[in-house]
Protein backbone atom coordinates (compact mmCIF):
# COMPACT_ATOMS: atom_id res chain seq x y z
CA UNK A 1 0.00 0.00 0.00
CA UNK A 2 1.82 3.73 -0.98
CA UNK A 3 1.11 6.58 0.87
CA UNK A 4 0.48 10.08 -1.22
CA UNK A 5 2.68 12.55 0.19
CA UNK A 6 4.16 16.15 -1.43
CA UNK A 7 6.90 18.11 -1.03
CA UNK A 8 7.43 21.57 -2.21
CA UNK A 9 9.58 24.52 -3.08
CA UNK A 10 9.97 27.30 -4.15
CA UNK A 11 9.08 26.24 -8.29
CA UNK A 12 6.00 24.28 -7.44
CA UNK A 13 4.40 21.07 -5.23
CA UNK A 14 5.84 17.59 -6.39
CA UNK A 15 3.76 14.65 -5.55
CA UNK A 16 5.17 11.56 -4.94
CA UNK A 17 3.98 8.00 -3.21
CA UNK A 18 5.90 5.71 -1.18
CA UNK A 19 5.55 2.46 0.33
CA UNK A 20 7.86 1.42 2.50
CA UNK A 21 8.57 -2.02 3.32
CA UNK A 22 8.58 -3.22 6.97
CA UNK A 23 12.13 -4.27 6.90
CA UNK A 24 14.19 -1.16 7.61
CA UNK A 25 17.01 -2.47 5.99
CA UNK A 26 15.23 -2.99 2.46
CA UNK A 27 16.76 -1.27 -0.47
CA UNK A 28 14.75 1.72 -1.69
CA UNK A 29 13.80 2.05 -5.47
CA UNK A 30 12.92 5.35 -6.97
CA UNK A 31 10.74 4.59 -10.35
CA UNK A 32 10.63 7.93 -12.68
CA UNK A 33 8.66 8.23 -15.46
CA UNK A 34 9.05 9.72 -19.25
CA UNK A 35 7.54 12.68 -20.82
CA UNK A 36 3.54 13.54 -20.39
CA UNK A 37 3.20 10.27 -18.72
CA UNK A 38 3.12 10.27 -14.68
CA UNK A 39 3.63 7.81 -11.56
CA UNK A 40 0.89 5.10 -12.71
CA UNK A 41 3.15 4.22 -15.74
CA UNK A 42 4.74 2.02 -12.86
CA UNK A 43 1.71 0.46 -11.38
CA UNK A 44 2.75 -3.10 -12.32
CA UNK A 45 6.42 -2.42 -10.84
CA UNK A 46 4.64 -0.93 -7.87
CA UNK A 47 2.30 -4.37 -7.35
CA UNK A 48 5.60 -6.79 -7.68
CA UNK A 49 8.43 -4.52 -5.32
CA UNK A 50 6.41 -3.79 -2.68
CA UNK A 51 7.00 -6.77 -0.98
CA UNK A 52 10.64 -7.12 -0.80
CA UNK A 53 11.56 -2.92 -1.02
CA UNK A 54 10.59 0.20 -0.26
CA UNK A 55 8.90 2.11 -3.27
CA UNK A 56 8.74 5.41 -4.45
CA UNK A 57 6.98 6.99 -7.53
CA UNK A 58 6.60 10.53 -8.36
CA UNK A 59 4.73 13.05 -10.92
CA UNK A 60 8.24 14.22 -11.98
CA UNK A 61 7.77 18.71 -11.63
CA UNK A 62 5.50 19.95 -14.83
CA UNK A 63 3.93 16.27 -15.32
CA UNK A 64 0.41 14.64 -13.48
CA UNK A 65 -0.65 16.52 -10.23
CA UNK A 66 2.84 18.24 -9.86
CA UNK A 67 2.07 20.87 -11.71
CA UNK A 68 1.82 24.22 -12.10
CA UNK A 69 5.87 23.84 -12.25
CA UNK A 70 8.00 26.81 -12.41
CA UNK A 71 11.60 27.04 -13.70
CA UNK A 72 11.68 22.95 -15.22
CA UNK A 73 15.30 21.33 -15.76
CA UNK A 74 16.21 18.34 -14.44
CA UNK A 75 19.00 19.90 -11.64
CA UNK A 76 15.20 21.12 -10.15
CA UNK A 77 13.83 17.96 -10.46
CA UNK A 78 17.03 16.64 -8.86
CA UNK A 79 16.66 18.65 -5.84
CA UNK A 80 12.89 17.89 -5.70
CA UNK A 81 13.84 14.33 -5.43
CA UNK A 82 16.78 14.75 -2.84
CA UNK A 83 14.11 16.95 -0.83
CA UNK A 84 11.58 13.78 -1.01
CA UNK A 85 14.39 11.55 0.11
CA UNK A 86 15.31 13.69 2.77
CA UNK A 87 12.03 13.82 4.42
CA UNK A 88 11.58 10.20 4.10
CA UNK A 89 15.30 10.06 5.72
CA UNK A 90 16.16 7.53 3.33
CA UNK A 91 20.38 7.77 2.60
CA UNK A 92 20.59 5.63 -0.62
CA UNK A 93 18.50 4.67 -3.20
CA UNK A 94 17.84 2.56 -6.95
CA UNK A 95 17.33 4.79 -9.53
CA UNK A 96 14.97 3.49 -12.66
CA UNK A 97 14.46 5.79 -15.02
CA UNK A 98 11.98 5.73 -18.08
CA UNK A 99 12.59 7.29 -21.34
CA UNK A 100 12.41 10.89 -20.25
CA UNK A 101 12.63 10.06 -17.02
CA UNK A 102 16.31 8.54 -17.45
CA UNK A 103 17.42 12.28 -17.69
CA UNK A 104 16.54 13.52 -13.92
CA UNK A 105 17.57 10.34 -12.81
CA UNK A 106 20.95 10.35 -14.45
CA UNK A 107 20.89 14.40 -13.06
CA UNK A 108 20.80 12.91 -9.45
CA UNK A 109 23.34 10.48 -9.69
CA UNK A 110 25.79 12.62 -11.13
CA UNK A 111 24.81 15.68 -7.81
CA UNK A 112 24.51 13.45 -5.79
CA UNK A 113 25.96 10.57 -6.39
CA UNK A 114 27.03 8.51 -2.82
CA UNK A 115 23.35 8.26 -2.95
CA UNK A 116 23.06 6.15 -5.60
CA UNK A 117 23.30 1.59 -5.63
CA UNK A 118 22.84 1.45 -9.09
CA UNK A 119 20.60 2.68 -11.91
CA UNK A 120 18.33 1.14 -14.77
CA UNK A 121 17.90 2.75 -17.48
CA UNK A 122 14.74 1.69 -19.05
CA UNK A 123 14.06 2.53 -22.93
CA UNK A 124 16.32 5.79 -22.32
CA UNK A 125 19.64 7.39 -23.50
CA UNK A 126 22.34 8.64 -21.89
CA UNK A 127 23.72 11.62 -20.73
CA UNK A 128 26.68 12.52 -22.99
CA UNK A 129 27.66 14.82 -25.78
CA UNK A 130 29.45 12.28 -28.38
CA UNK A 131 26.19 10.35 -28.47
CA UNK A 132 23.99 13.60 -30.36
CA UNK A 133 24.99 14.44 -33.51
CA UNK A 134 24.06 18.15 -34.41
CA UNK A 135 21.22 16.70 -36.84
CA UNK A 136 19.96 14.22 -33.84
CA UNK A 137 19.85 17.44 -32.10
CA UNK A 138 17.73 19.76 -34.32
CA UNK A 139 15.41 16.53 -34.58
CA UNK A 140 14.61 17.16 -31.46
CA UNK A 141 13.60 20.67 -31.02
CA UNK A 142 11.41 20.19 -33.86
CA UNK A 143 9.47 17.60 -31.55
CA UNK A 144 7.41 20.38 -30.19
CA UNK A 145 6.57 22.29 -33.51
CA UNK A 146 5.60 18.90 -35.22
CA UNK A 147 3.35 17.84 -32.31
CA UNK A 148 1.71 21.13 -32.79
CA UNK A 149 0.70 20.14 -36.00
CA UNK A 150 -1.48 17.15 -35.18
CA UNK A 151 -5.33 16.90 -34.52
CA UNK A 152 -5.53 16.91 -30.42
CA UNK A 153 -7.10 13.40 -30.92
CA UNK A 154 -4.37 11.94 -33.64
CA UNK A 155 -1.53 13.12 -31.36
CA UNK A 156 -2.98 11.10 -28.11
CA UNK A 157 -3.60 8.02 -30.19
CA UNK A 158 -0.37 8.03 -32.01
CA UNK A 159 1.43 9.04 -29.30
CA UNK A 160 0.12 5.98 -27.03
CA UNK A 161 0.73 3.18 -29.97
CA UNK A 162 3.81 4.94 -30.97
CA UNK A 163 5.13 3.65 -27.52
CA UNK A 164 2.96 0.32 -26.88
CA UNK A 165 2.90 -3.32 -27.82
CA UNK A 166 -0.17 -4.02 -25.76
CA UNK A 167 -3.39 -2.90 -24.99
CA UNK A 168 -2.31 -2.22 -21.74
CA UNK A 169 0.30 0.07 -22.56
CA UNK A 170 -1.93 1.68 -25.06
CA UNK A 171 -5.15 2.82 -22.48
CA UNK A 172 -2.30 3.41 -19.95
CA UNK A 173 -0.55 6.31 -22.06
CA UNK A 174 -4.25 7.10 -23.18
CA UNK A 175 -5.28 7.46 -19.24
CA UNK A 176 -1.99 9.33 -18.29
CA UNK A 177 -2.43 11.73 -21.28
CA UNK A 178 -6.27 12.50 -20.44
CA UNK A 179 -5.89 15.30 -18.32
CA UNK A 180 -3.86 17.08 -19.99
CA UNK A 181 -5.13 19.82 -22.57
CA UNK A 182 -2.98 19.47 -26.12
CA UNK A 183 -1.08 22.56 -25.17
CA UNK A 184 0.11 21.29 -22.37
CA UNK A 185 0.91 18.14 -23.91
CA UNK A 186 3.31 19.95 -26.07
CA UNK A 187 4.45 21.97 -23.48
CA UNK A 188 6.00 19.12 -21.52
CA UNK A 189 7.36 17.64 -24.68
CA UNK A 190 8.83 21.39 -25.85
CA UNK A 191 10.47 22.29 -22.71
CA UNK A 192 11.71 18.87 -21.57
CA UNK A 193 13.74 18.22 -24.54
CA UNK A 194 14.88 21.60 -24.86
CA UNK A 195 15.65 21.23 -21.17
CA UNK A 196 17.77 17.87 -22.10
CA UNK A 197 19.77 20.36 -25.02
CA UNK A 198 20.68 22.22 -22.57
CA UNK A 199 21.90 20.32 -19.48
CA UNK A 200 23.03 17.49 -21.26
CA UNK A 201 26.78 16.84 -20.49
CA UNK A 202 29.29 13.92 -20.41
CA UNK A 203 28.82 11.90 -17.34
CA UNK A 204 30.73 8.87 -15.61
CA UNK A 205 28.77 6.73 -12.72
CA UNK A 206 30.73 4.80 -10.46
CA UNK A 207 27.97 2.29 -9.94
CA UNK A 208 26.27 -0.61 -11.59
CA UNK A 209 24.00 0.52 -14.53
CA UNK A 210 21.53 -2.13 -16.26
CA UNK A 211 20.42 -0.97 -19.61
CA UNK A 212 16.92 -2.37 -20.71
CA UNK A 213 15.29 -1.99 -24.28
CA UNK A 214 11.87 -3.05 -25.53
CA UNK A 215 12.57 -5.56 -28.79
CA UNK A 216 10.33 -3.16 -30.60
CA UNK A 217 11.14 -0.11 -29.73
CA UNK A 218 10.67 2.47 -32.20
CA UNK A 219 10.73 5.60 -30.52
CA UNK A 220 13.61 8.04 -31.87
CA UNK A 221 16.70 6.56 -31.69
CA UNK A 222 16.54 5.20 -28.59
CA UNK A 223 17.52 1.83 -29.91
CA UNK A 224 20.50 3.11 -31.24
CA UNK A 225 21.69 5.28 -28.34
CA UNK A 226 21.09 2.41 -25.93
CA UNK A 227 24.02 -0.20 -27.86
CA UNK A 228 26.47 2.83 -28.72
CA UNK A 229 26.22 3.80 -24.82
CA UNK A 230 26.13 0.08 -23.38
CA UNK A 231 29.21 -0.83 -26.29
CA UNK A 232 31.17 2.68 -24.96
CA UNK A 233 30.63 2.18 -21.02
CA UNK A 234 30.98 -1.65 -21.08
CA UNK A 235 27.23 -1.78 -19.06
CA UNK A 236 25.22 -4.79 -19.82
CA UNK A 237 22.29 -4.06 -22.27
CA UNK A 238 19.40 -6.54 -22.37
CA UNK A 239 16.28 -7.16 -24.86
CA UNK A 240 12.73 -6.95 -23.31
CA UNK A 241 11.24 -9.61 -25.88
CA UNK A 242 7.38 -8.52 -27.00
CA UNK A 243 7.78 -5.01 -25.98
CA UNK A 244 7.78 -1.54 -27.16
CA UNK A 245 9.15 1.49 -25.83
CA UNK A 246 6.74 1.39 -22.97
CA UNK A 247 8.40 -1.81 -22.02
CA UNK A 248 7.57 -2.00 -18.05
CA UNK A 249 4.30 -2.44 -19.41
CA UNK A 250 4.08 -4.32 -22.16
CA UNK A 251 6.70 -7.04 -20.85
CA UNK A 252 6.39 -6.35 -16.67
CA UNK A 253 7.18 -9.82 -16.22
CA UNK A 254 10.74 -9.61 -17.74
CA UNK A 255 11.29 -6.00 -16.75
CA UNK A 256 10.39 -6.92 -13.08
CA UNK A 257 12.78 -9.75 -13.31
CA UNK A 258 15.68 -7.93 -14.42
CA UNK A 259 15.47 -4.80 -12.04
CA UNK A 260 14.82 -7.48 -9.19
CA UNK A 261 18.10 -9.79 -10.44
CA UNK A 262 19.84 -6.32 -10.58
CA UNK A 263 18.96 -5.15 -7.33
CA UNK A 264 19.74 -8.04 -5.51
CA UNK A 265 23.18 -8.27 -7.24
CA UNK A 266 24.02 -4.84 -5.79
Amino acid sequence: MTEHKKVESSNGVTHYWIGRNENKNAACIVFTHGVTANHIMFEKQIEFFSKDYTVITWDVPLHGISRPYKNFSFENTAKELKLILKVEQIAKVVLVGMSLGGYPSQEFALRYLEMVLGFVALDTTPYGLRYYSKFDRWCVRQVEPLAKWFPEKTLRKSMAKAVSKSQYSYDTMVKMLEPMSKAEIVQQMGIAYAGFLKENRDANFNFPVLILLGEYDKTGKVAQYSKAWAKKEGYPLHIIKNASHFSNGDNPDSVNGEISEFVEGL
